[in-house]
């Protein structure tokens, strides 16, 4: 099996990115990147460091096990090299999974009118596509040319909920102004307003503790056919295995 994550240059989230690739390359599958430059990215240094987020640090920052899952990832020969969005070729890989980051260094990854096309072709092509958190905008902005609709219209799907959201900015903004909000609408917003009907963003339970191979019920992701979104990096192994499982059953929408 041969999987893509598409992410931004620079500012990806660590969680988002190197659990899911450390789950998928622990299970045989062949893990490789696409960048919107098709330079090596680099995740957000403020996750890794927590340098900045005060008194919230510990609850804000990226867990150890995440941090050390990224260190082991800039590493790996495939993200050392990857590809850019226009050379992205679906026949290529059997799934598609798009990481978020809130920095305002992802813009151009959920921007990308190239990455857009592909995201159509995968879903045309009704290969697996995964997104979490900011991801899910990526797949939001992903116009249909035959429908003129979002790939997610006619889809139920979750993404990073507006109360986390607006959560870290209230927490953050006196000593980091916006840094948590990457647009000024929110990613739950514009998700929602991309899709048939308001009912159709799915919230799921009350996210409070984040999940891990020890405690995979505290994560949460919602499937549609053969598309996988979750909300936020405490529910990144449900996720990851989530798309795995995918992968492996050859899901279809």
């Amino acid at each position: 099996m041969k999987a893509l994550i598409a992410t931004s240059t620079q500012g990806f989230d660590p969680s988002e990115v190197a659990i899911p690739w450390k789950i998928l390359s622990e299970a045989g599958v062949d893990v490789h990147f696409a960048t919107d430059s098709g330079q090596q990215a680099s995740p957000d240094p403020i996750m890794l460091t927590g340098k900045g987020l005060g008194p919230f640090k510990r609850v804000l920052i990226a867990r150890k096990d995440a941090r050390d899952a990224c260190a082991a990832l800039l590493k790996d020969p495939h993200f050392q090299a990857p590809t850019d969005y226009a050379a992205i070729n679906p026949d290529d890989f059997d799934g598609l999974l798009l990481p978020g980051g809130h920095a305002k260094e992802v813009r151009p990854y959920l921007e990308s009118k190239v990455l857009q096309k592909a995201i159509v072709a995968f879903f045309k092509a009704q290969k697996p596509v995964a997104a979490i958190c900011h991801g899910v905008i990526a797949a939001a902005r992903a116009i249909d040319p035959a429908t003129g609709k979002s790939v997610l219209h006619s889809r139920t799907t979750t993404a990073l909920l507006e109360r986390q959201e607006l959560a870290g900015y209230r927490l953050t903004r006196r000593w980091m102004g916006d840094y948590y909000l990457t647009y000024p609408v929110t990613v739950e917003a514009e998700v929602t307003a991309a899709l048939q009907n308001p009912d159709d963003f799915i919230s799921g339970p009350t996210p409070v503790l984040r999940d891990s191979p020890a405690h995979m019920g505290r994560g949460f992701a919602h499937r549609d056919g053969q598309y996988l979104s979750a909300r936020w990096p405490g529910d990144v192994y449900t996720f990851a295995r989530g798309f795995l499982d995918m992968l492996q059953t050859g899901a279809t929408g």
